[in-house]
């Protein structure tokens, strides 16, 4: 492919790996780009629990990621969709969501829902991908707080 955005590098310079990064690295690039932060102990246990992830590299360093969790039959959830700040808007979104949405169709049965929450305008790439905004439920969530 040519290059982005006149003067960025080639996207041959970016590699996408099947394989999930490390906790460590997982929490550093969730916080890098943005994401909430996970302490070691939630990172460790959550990166356990990937049913399929990829990791974009660039000089073998870890500039991108994505993966699935799940119970592997009838609930999948799309998660730690990130990019490097400076590393953003080059396509690496999209490359990461084609591979997931590969995996997901070549593994997932077909009555098995898939899920994720978009934020801000990245409904816009996952639109692209088959996601609609759900008119039938309402997304609700909570994070787990320690109890004073």
């Amino acid at each position: 492919m040519g290059e982005e955005h006149g003067g960025h590098e080639a996207m041959a310079d970016y590699v996408l790996v099947e394989r999930f990064p490390d906790a460590a690295a997982y929490a550093r690039l969730r916080a890098a780009a943005g994401l909430s932060r996970k302490s070691a102990d939630a990172a460790a246990r959550g990166v356990a629990g990937t049913l399929y992830g990829v990791s974009v590299l660039r000089d073998s360093e870890l500039v991108g990621m994505g993966r699935i969790v799940g119970d592997g039959g009838c609930f999948f959830f799309v998660v730690d969709i990130a990019v490097e700040p400076a590393h953003q808007r080059r396509g690496l979104g999209k490359r990461i969501m084609a591979a997931l949405d590969t995996w997901l169709r070549a593994n997932a049965p077909e009555t098995a829902h898939v899920a994720l929450f978009a934020d801000g305008e990245a409904r816009h790439l996952y639109a692209k991908y088959g996601f609609v905004e759900n008119t039938k439920s309402v997304g609700m969530d909570y994070v787990v707080r320690a109890r004073r």
